[in-house]
């Protein structure tokens, strides 16, 4: 059984629900992706230097990153000897599961570190603007939906309006938010949430937190003061630290990563507007350069369309005709 043939064996083993999120998700970026590789193919008969070239400048186009696409082209170079691929077409089950093994490299690392016998802390942080706040009701409502007791912390003291567009998604999914007023200090915030979500018995405790770039050394003091105070309360906490990036926004988003890295212990990225954008290469980007594993990807505008990442649904999603078509081709 070819790649194409397990790939899409495995995928519609999933729930249809999930599978049809990550191609109708993946929609701008597969328009733009697979009308160009189709170009490739048909422009390129044979693999050779000139369809590497191309090809090296498609992923590159789709925000990969230049050091991801030059080690990914290599390894095809050299696959591609090695199994004697001359017919381009026979390529592109290659190229697939070599996207598929870069994105998903170190297996199990893309789900979240739920706690099973005491609440889970859920830090988030990222700049202004990548939706954050969204991102964070859209979690509560997701494991509100999963039967957890959830509490949100206001903890974005500085932004104007932080508190009360937290405030809307809490009435909006039935979910308690934790709050003072604005200009306290977070570290406040987080220690009145805890001990708010003990005294209801949550689950989870979902934490936002503010986006200021300006200067990062008070970026790191703050992350780091917000930290201390969860850690102190609840040790092992926060048990993730979500980075909330802007898929649209593309190697701006790598640069932002890098800053939050350096001022936290980052665990996982949330990629919200991946449906806007028709590079969704940053994923790959991200996954390779940063190596922090990108944990839930935002799909849609709907209330269910941040999903647990997937590195086959992915990839699935991006290749889906031509994995059905060639799957059909040799069955």
């Amino acid at each position: 059984m070819g790649f194409f043939e397990k790939l899409k064996n495995k995928v519609t083993q999933q729930t249809d629900t999930v599978t049809e999120k990550f191609k109708e998700g993946l929609t701008k970026t597969r328009d733009s992706f697979a009308e160009q590789m189709n170009e490739l193919f048909a422009q390129y008969r044979t693999v050779d230097e000139e369809f590497f070239e191309e090809l090296e400048e498609i992923l590159i186009g789709a925000d990969a990153g230049v050091s991801t696409v030059m080690e990914l082209i290599d390894e095809l170079k050299e696959e591609a000897r090695r199994r004697n691929i001359k017919d381009s077409r026979n390529i592109a089950p290659l190229i697939t599961e070599k996207l598929a093994d870069k994105l998903d490299r170190t297996g199990g690392d893309a789900s979240l570190n739920m706690q099973q016998d005491e609440m889970t802390v859920i830090l988030f942080v990222g700049v202004n603007g990548v939706g954050k706040t969204t991102t964070i009701g859209k979690m509560a409502h997701s494991f509100k939906e999963e039967g957890k007791k959830v509490v949100m912390a206001a903890g974005d003291t500085f932004r104007a309006g932080a508190i009360e567009q937290l405030d809307v998604w809490g009435e909006r999914v039935g979910v308690d938010v934790v709050k003072q007023q604005a200009g306290s200090d977070p570290a406040a915030v987080m220690y009145d949430a805890i001990q708010s979500a003990r005294s209801r018995n949550a689950d989870v405790l979902l934490c936002d937190t503010a986006g200021r770039l300006q200067n990062k050394v008070n970026l790191m003091k703050e992350l780091e003061k917000v930290k201390r105070v969860i850690s102190r309360e609840i040790p092992g906490a926060p048990h993730e630290v979500l980075l909330v990036l802007d898929a649209t926004t593309g190697q701006n988003a790598m640069s932002q990563a890098k800053t939050f890295q350096e001022a936290t212990d980052v665990s996982g990225i949330a990629l919200t507007k991946l449906d806007g954008t028709a590079k969704g290469g940053i994923v790959l980007a991200i996954r390779n350069e940063l190596d922090i594993p990108v944990k839930l990807v935002g799909l849609g505008e709907k209330m269910d369309d941040m999903q647990p990442f997937d590195a086959e649904q992915f990839v699935y999603g991006l290749f889906r005709e031509l994995v059905e078509e060639q799957a059909e081709e040799s069955s």
